[in-house]
């Protein structure tokens, strides 16, 4: 009869120690919020990579203004001294 009590109670122990694990992870309505954490973290998901492709699309046109500005710039006309010309 000890045995059994014994028994019984490293079970209850064991059940209840599995419970606040549970509980200390997921917390009251893990069920509940199950689904609601998985829409959660997809929007999340969503919004950061509407982010990253606004800055990529961002870059890319920065990028194409500078090069346009560059290319309609006059290149500067290299001149030579008149003292280093070599005359014959």
């Amino acid at each position: 009869m000890a045995r059994e009590y014994d028994t019984q109670l490293i079970e209850s122990v064991a059940a209840r120690r599995a419970r606040m694990r549970e509980l200390l992870l997921w917390g009251r309505d893990r069920r509940a919020r199950a689904t609601g954490d998985g829409l959660r973290w997809l929007r999340i998901g969503v919004v950061l990579a509407a982010v990253a492709c606004a800055g990529c699309v961002g870059w890319s046109f920065l990028r194409s203004v500078l090069a346009d500005q560059r290319a309609a710039r006059p290149s500067p006309v290299a001149t030579v001294p008149a003292s280093s010309a070599v005359t014959r």
